[in-house]
């Protein structure tokens, strides 16, 4: 009854989390109802795209200047809530843009290059839709006051879209597009569409334009590292040719000053930030407000100009304390439907406790098990997720040499009748070792986004994730016989032998309170048009393509979250980690390498100008994202194997739900 009583407060206390911090997220969102925040969705010639639309008072009777922002890759429209907000609250019509294949936006088109699927006509199509619209503000003579923006990939849309509307100019003599503001986007892609700078430059015309260049960008702004493979370094973007024919190549270019070209203002703001830094910036945001105060200050009688403060960042604070009530949830959630008359299986009894390793041999090995959890997805994580010839090499040779030992050491066994123990192990380790070597062989097919896996940056952490499985398998099997075995241990001990009953109650709840925890996000969206977010880091609504694709992930994420769990299992399965230390055990287990691999990464960057891994731009960024959610997914994984007695609840539950929270999140091919 006591216990009972406790899972009730804590359901209390996450529903009250969720709804504190959504209705208070949203009442920064829509500048507490000023500003009507709804989601669209329109046709194009190229398929779908959706956007939040946020419309101020009055906009409907007095049309306004307005603003279509757009995030960069793998992201969506709510990473532009910094601009969103500040403007829209300031009088502004503005569309948050989801670009093609990306949040609630599909591409129908041909795509022969996926990637110049996503942006080359996303912004253009969305100022059409925009142009047409009652509420967007046109000039006398017909021309769009519309402003495009964009962070990364939607920089180059956004660019893009100017060279497009320039081109269109030329024959209807109307421009759409009265201004244009990037951040983290230099010419690079551009370029790639066979356009060059003077061409580029020539098509601003007469618009203001701004770019926001971060100095401590990972992927733009210095063409030369850029070139060599090299580009996480610092940077000054202003001190190119490149940005310098941005300005109109004027004597000793200044940041934050402003340049007559062509009959229109021009200006590059080159704050501290890194590329993802930018969309959680008050300085980045300040620069925005700044430009936007420039380009419509004709406009005073209509926006609001020239007024200070920023109340952004309450709704992701509020977004983040729903989000904390969201994971909070499951914990009261499972505890509930566990008690129901056919998932009680889900509780198996919790192994008895093994006592502490009484010898030096097994302490070194469960401390070897720890380290190598914490070191090899960090020293590895660049070589297989971006296929680092040098460390992809060295894993294929170790694979050799493991093949190798175990092959030897199985004959020998065999020959010489040796105990079960050897030929048990040595067999297991040469399958492991071969079913690498073939993973390892194979990296660019595994990876390749195709038509079955379509979402191009989770093949490559699921490729990691499953080569961070083999090999903690590997070691769990050596120090399960070398170390535990001896001690008394079984597999009874790690929560692994269970009966079917209790496998499939445990799916049946896991899937349940994901269906109940996402229901109260559609809930929360539905009401406040708000999600579960803080920066990167964001859990949100979703469309049926990425339902479809969890059925294809989720059974190959699901050897990484069982393995892993395994692992944690074993190495707190001594009265020693009982309490407190066997969820720091879990936290290492899960992200101590890739704290490390961030901190060394970034630590150079920001102390000597050049990162660790100076190669690894998108890699690193995918690293930040990534850390929160194994973080919660370590939480969840030791305690639902505290309350359970076994793996399976907490392995389905990571699974399904950091899956499908991935997949809502990046960019997914609907069509290839």
């Amino acid at each position: 009854m006591k216990n009972m009583k406790k899972t009730v407060i804590l359901l209390v206390v996450s529903l009250l989390l969720i709804l504190v911090g959504s209705f208070s997220a949203s009442q920064f969102n829509s500048s507490s109802g000023d500003v009507d925040v709804s989601r669209i969705y329109f046709d194009t010639p190229r398929g779908e795209l959706s956007g939040l639309l946020y419309k101020p008072e009055g906009s409907d009777e007095q049309p306004r200047p307005t603003i279509i922002a757009t995030h960069g890759y793998l992201n969506s429209a709510e990473m532009q809530d910094a601009q969103t907000i500040e403007m829209s609250k300031r009088g502004y019509v503005v569309l948050a843009l989801d670009q093609y294949d990306h949040g609630h936006s599909t591409g129908t088109m041909e795509k022969p290059v996926p990637f110049f699927s996503f942006w080359p006509q996303a912004i253009y199509d969305a100022v059409q839709y925009m142009y047409d619209q009652d509420f967007v503000l046109k000039d006398e003579s017909g021309n769009g006051i519309i402003a495009v923006s964009g962070h990364s990939m939607g920089g180059f849309s956004s660019t893009h879209a100017v060279m497009l509307d320039e081109m269109d100019f030329q024959e209807s003599g109307i421009r759409k597009i009265f201004s244009s503001l990037t951040m983290g986007s230099d010419y690079q892609w551009l370029r790639s569409l066979e356009y060059t700078d003077e061409i580029i430059n020539n098509s601003y015309g007469p618009r203001t334009s701004g770019k926001i260049a971060g100095i401590y960008d990972e992927f733009f702004f210095d063409a030369d590292a850029a070139a060599a493979g090299a580009p996480v370094v610092k940077k000054n973007y202003i001190g190119t040719a490149e940005g310098q024919g941005f300005l109109g190549n004027p004597e000793n270019p200044e940041a934050g000053t402003i340049y007559e070209v062509n009959g229109g203002k021009r200006v590059i703001y080159q704050p501290n930030e890194t590329h993802p830094w930018n969309h959680f910036s008050k300085t980045s945001t300040e620069y925005a407000i700044d430009f936007y105060d420039m380009t419509f200050a004709d406009y005073s009688n209509i926006v609001t100009v020239d007024a200070d403060g920023q109340t952004w960042m309450y709704k992701e604070w509020f977004s983040f304390l729903a989000l904390i009530g969201f994971f909070m949830l499951f914990i009261p959630v499972v505890s509930l439907l566990s008690k129901l008359p056919f998932l009680k299986n889900v509780y198996t009894g919790r192994p008895d406790l093994l006592p502490e390793a009484k010898t030096n041999g097994s302490k070194l090995a469960g401390l070897f098990l720890i380290v190598i959890g914490l070191l090899f997805p960090a020293l590895f994580f660049s070589a297989l997720y971006s296929g680092d010839l040098y460390g992809m090499r060295l894993l294929r040779q170790v694979s050799m040499v493991f093949i190798a030992i175990s092959a030897i050491a199985l004959i020998f066994s065999m020959v010489k009748k040796s105990e079960r123990t050897i030929t048990v192990v040595s067999s297991i380790m040469l399958v492991l070792s071969v079913v690498q070597y073939v993973i390892l062989r194979n990296q660019d097919t595994l990876i390749a986004t195709t038509e079955f896996f379509g979402a191009p940056t989770v093949n490559p952490v699921l490729y990691w994730a499953i080569n961070v499985a083999i090999v903690t398998l590997m070691i769990m099997v050596g120090y399960h016989y070398i170390a535990k075995k001896p001690e008394g241990a079984t597999i009874n001990s790690y929560g692994i032998k269970v009966s079917i009953k209790t496998i499939l109650a445990a799916f049946v709840t896991a899937i349940a309170a994901i269906a109940i925890g996402f229901g109260i996000l559609y809930l929360v969206d539905a009401l406040f048009k708000v999600d579960f977010r803080l920066w990167t880091l964001a859990v949100k609504t979703f469309e049926d393509q990425h339902l479809v694709a969890l059925l294809k992930y989720a059974p190959l994420f699901f050897i990484y979250y069982f393995i892993i769990g395994l692992s944690v299992n074993m190495n707190t399965a001594s009265v020693k980690y009982d309490g407190f230390k066997g969820y720091l055990v879990s936290i290492v287990h899960f992200i101590g390498g890739l704290v490390l691999y961030l901190g060394y990464q970034y630590g150079l960057l920001f102390t000597t100008g050049t990162a660790g891994y100076t190669g690894e731009s998108l890699s690193s960024i995918i690293v930040i994202g990534l850390v929160p959610v194994l973080l919660v997914a370590a939480i969840f994984n030791r305690y639902f194997y505290r309350k359970t007695g076994n793996v399976y609840v907490g392995a389905i539950l990571n699974t399904v739900l950091m899956t499908l929270i991935t997949l809502a999140n990046t960019a997914l091919y609907t069509i290839l």
